[in-house]
Formats: structure tokens, C-alpha cells, sequence
């Protein structure tokens, strides 16, 4: 009796140990994910574009990793989520953009990074939609009508809900804008994104340099027959600049690229793409999205990508985007220091 006594005693210290474990592997695991949300921030200080690039598509196996140990941590939903819109935007899209300018539109390589830029903001709005239902269940049917979403995305209160819902807006707009050639019926679902975007605006518009904000900048001003919607097309740029400071280059980026395009206003449109070509490290803590917003100002302001908004002129000055731009726009002489990263921002 003593020795079965003595067996069960180890069994079940056994299990307990083992129970032990599993837990403190559990918490350790997320407490990794926790901190790498955090630290993720930093590489928006990186101004050299092909160590951003070769990072970033890194850093997405590493999160599906983490998701794949940990499938129901909101962090790491949230990591997936923001990476592959950012990086569908950041560098699949222009490589897209390169391999039109360089063979055209429906060439098989534009069409085949089109897919992948297609592909990635799907990937994107599955874990934002994944995501947003651990939080509040009712999503997926809310995409039904404007009102259901409008209803739906009221029930985000939190300042920090801005950023799964930032993300997902851009992500569900971008996708939007580059399959609804194909795919007319996807026109019907731009509310989920405008109410998504609005609903982040109303909770913190100053997150993410004021992202929201251009988001919904170039939505409106998507075409020239949505008259009604060019002013708050230029309220939008407006307002993210106001909150910048007027620094934020995507921003000005788009405000050229996308309403001064639409208004066939070429002076305001050569305007600001010279200023985000010319500007130096405004935002230390933003210099990859500026180096983003530098290599497509230049890109538009070749001939080719003019003509698309009617302009007449011979291209502007700055240097064709479709040959390697600039890796940093550091300033000359300057090491460059690693700029602040704050939290997700």
C-alpha cells in the first residue's frame, strides 16, 4: 500500500509538473508576442528600403509562427493583421507599380505582382476579420448593409481599437481598388472600409501618423464623378497634415497623387511631389514611410504616370522611379540614429 501510495504521489506531481510546464511556456510565449508588437515599431525608423523590405517579409514568417503556437493571442492577430496590409502597400504594390511602368499595365509580371498585392491584403483581412470577432462577434454579417456596419463598428470603444481598425480599412480599400476591374460586385463592399476607417478616426486620429485620415483622402477622391466627395477628399489631407505638422509625406504624397490627380491640377500635383522628393528627415521616427512616399512621388512624376491624370507637360525633373531609388534619404554626412519607436505608432 505504501509503495502505491508512493506511485500515485509521483504521478500526480508528474502531472502537475507537467501542467506547470505548459503554462509557463504559454506565458512566456505571449509574453514574447507582447513585445515584439511593441519593438516592431522600430523598423519605421529604418530609411534604407531593401533592408526595410527583406526585414518586414522576415518578420511576417516569424508572426505566423507566433499565430500558429498561439492562435487565439490578439497581439499576434493584430502583427499579422497590420504586417501584410503594410507590406502588400509598401512593397508588393511597388513592385506592381515598377513592372507597369516598365512593360505595362497588363504585362505578366505587373499582373503577377497584382496577384500577390491582391493576395496579401486577403491574408490581411483574414486576421482583421478574425480579429475584430474575438472582440465583438457580428462582423461578417455587418458587411451586409451600411447601416449594419456602422451599428456594428459603434461597439469598438476603445482608443486602442484605432489600430485593428485602421489596418483592416486600408487593407479592405486597397483590395477593393485593385481587383474591382475584374470583380464589380466588390464597389458594393467600400462601406465596410469607410466605416472602419471612420469609426478609428473617431477613436484616435492621430494614430499611425494620422493614417486614417489619408486613407479616407484617397478613397474620396477615387474618381472625378464622386463630386460630392472631393471635399472631404482635401478636408482628409488636411486634416493628417494639420496633425503632422505638415511631415507626413504620405500624406502629401497622396494628397497630390490622388485629389490634385482627380482635380487635373497639375501645378498643386508637381507641387507636392517635388516637396516629398525634396524633404529631408523630417519624421526620424517615420523614415520608412517617407522613403516610401519618395520613391512613388518620383515614380509619378514620370511622364507616363502623368498623362494618367491628364497632364500635358513632359515629366518633371526628379529621378524616373522606375530605375532603383535612392535606399535612404538619411541627411548627407549624418549617421543615421534610430529614431524613437513608440509602441505601434
Amino acid at each position: 500500500m505504501r509503495n502505491s501510495s508512493q506511485v500515485g504521489s509521483l504521478l500526480v506531481a508528474g502531472a502537475l509538473a507537467f501542467g506547470t510546464s505548459g503554462c509557463i511556456r504559454k506565458v512566456l510565449l505571449e509574453g514574447q508576442i507582447k513585445s515584439t508588437r511593441t519593438a516592431s515599431a522600430a523598423l519605421n525608423s529604418v530609411s534604407d528600403y531593401e533592408v526595410a523590405n527583406a526585414a518586414a517579409f522576415a518578420g511576417l514568417a516569424q508572426f505566423e509562427g507566433m499565430h500558429y503556437l498561439a492562435p487565439d493571442n490578439q497581439d499576434a492577430m493584430f502583427l499579422l493583421l497590420r504586417s501584410w496590409a503594410a507590406s502588400s502597400f509598401g512593397f508588393i504594390e511597388d513592385e506592381m507599380e515598377q513592372a507597369e511602368d516598365l512593360y505595362g499595365e497588363d504585362s505578366e509580371l505587373a499582373n503577377y505582382h497584382r496577384a500577390r498585392a491582391v493576395t496579401g491584403y486577403a491574408r490581411a483581412i483574414y486576421y482583421g476579420e478574425t480579429l475584430l470577432e474575438a472582440k465583438h462577434a457580428g462582423f461578417v454579417a455587418a458587411q451586409k448593409t451600411p447601416q449594419a456596419m456602422a451599428d456594428y463598428v459603434a461597439k469598438f470603444t476603445d482608443k486602442a481599437d484605432a489600430e485593428p481598425l485602421l489596418w483592416l480599412a486600408q487593407a479592405w480599400l486597397s483590395r477593393v481598388n485593385l481587383v474591382v476591374a475584374d470583380d464589380i460586385q466588390a464597389a458594393g463592399t467600400l462601406h465596410v472600409g469607410v466605416a472602419l476607417a471612420e469609426r478609428s478616426i473617431e477613436l484616435d486620429e492621430t494614430y499611425n501618423n494620422a493614417t486614417a485620415h489619408v486613407v479616407l483622402g484617397s478613397y474620396n477622391a477615387r474618381s472625378k464623378m464622386a463630386a460630392l466627395e472631393l471635399p472631404k477628399s482635401k478636408a482628409h489631407f488636411e486634416r493628417a497634415l494639420a496633425l503632422t505638422g505638415g511631415h507626413s509625406l504620405l500624406a502629401k504624397f497622396n494628397f497630390g497623387a490622388k485629389y490634385y490627380c482627380t482635380m487635373q491640377d497639375q501645378e498643386n500635383f508637381e507641387k507636392l511631389l517635388k516637396e516629398v522628393v525634396a524633404a529631408g528627415d523630417v519624421q526620424p521616427e517615420q523614415r520608412l514611410p517617407g522613403t516610401i512616399a519618395k520613391r512613388k512621388a518620383r515614380r509619378y512624376l514620370s511622364e507616363r504616370r502623368m498623362k494618367e491624370c491628364a497632364f500635358n507637360a513632359v515629366a518633371a525633373t526628379a529621378t524616373n522611379a522606375t530605375a532603383p531609388a535612392t535606399a535612404t534619404d538619411a541627411p548627407a554626412g549624418k549617421t543615421e540614429e534610430p529614431g524613437e519607436a513608440d509602441g505601434d505608432e
